[in-house]
């Protein structure tokens, strides 16, 4: 092989390191990868029906949590 095209193959290996870098940065810097539980239970279930459970379930454990909230700052 010859001189430029190993520089040119180490310049767009750069560039598509520095995209891949840019877009992990950009994903951290919104939250994308904050909720591991979250992704992690979504992951756990197969059907729709099971991730609709999950999804009332959730619902329904957020509503306590701030009802006994509630009662706590009484």
């Amino acid at each position: 092989m010859n001189t430029e095209m190993i520089a040119v193959m180490l310049g767009v290996s750069l560039i598509l390191g520095l995209f891949g870098l840019l877009a992990f940065i950009w994903g951290l810097k919104n939250g994308q990868f904050d909720d591991a539980n979250k992704m992690m239970q979504g992951v756990l279930f197969d059907s729709v029906e099971d991730l609709n459970l999950a999804a009332k379930t959730d619902k329904k454990q957020t509503q306590l949590g701030q009802k006994n909230k509630g009662e706590n700052n009484e």
